[in-house]
């Protein structure tokens, strides 16, 4: 489901914010670690969002972009999808298409949203809510990326061997719901390339 009760989506939302700057090189309001009631942290005081970008291969099979997080980074190593930490203000897909465009140089006028997709829940002490969206989207194209620091590869990757890399753990815990079907539905949507329809 997209939305999280709303009680505990308003309560996570309403935590006290340090509006004073934070030290180091963090810059947004969101930065920070959210930890469960089991103890295990998760990057986003607000939650997390990435983006799921698929584009057909020149053979029209579907590719979709990863990231293979540089080594410095938590899960270091591991191949995932763009994305970050949700500020106080945006909304999962602002997030996600702005952590695409920091960390891969896409650009949200060449992407067309399709679906959000909560694949992660976790529920914090104090009723706080923390919840990672992916945001699927299609391109018309394998674009051209331009990685920064927290990645040592953009790689456009075809489905059939996304589940052969070393996947972030919770990428690949989603993966499965995430992946084209083998049949779309028919529909009016107009775009005659392989994408998701309704997850």
């Amino acid at each position: 489901s997209l939305r999280a009760p709303a009680a505990k989506w308003r309560a996570s939302s309403t935590l006290a914010r340090p509006w004073r700057a934070y030290p180091g090189n963090v810059r947004g309001d969101g930065d920070g670690w959210m930890v469960s009631e089991a103890g295990t942290h998760h990057w986003g005081r607000f939650g997390a969002a990435g983006l799921l970008v698929r584009a057909p291969r020149a053979d029209g099979e579907p590719a979709v972009l990863l990231q293979h997080r540089a080594l410095w980074s938590h899960q270091g190593g591991t191949w995932g999808l763009p994305g970050g930490a949700l500020d106080s203000h945006e909304e999962p897909e602002d997030a996600a298409l702005r952590e695409a465009h920091e960390e891969a140089g896409l650009a949200r006028e060449h992407l067309r949203v399709r679906a959000l997709v909560t694949t992660s829940e976790v529920f914090g002490p104090d009723g706080t809510y923390w919840r990672y969206t992916t945001v699927v989207a299609d391109a018309p194209a394998l674009l051209q990326t331009v990685p920064n620091r927290e990645s040592s590869e953009l790689r456009w990757v075809a489905e059939a061997e996304v589940a052969d890399l070393p996947l972030h753990p919770g990428f690949a815990a989603s993966w499965g719901r995430l992946r084209t079907g083998a049949v779309v539905p028919p529909h009016a949507c107009g775009l005659d390339l392989p994408h998701t329809l309704e997850i």
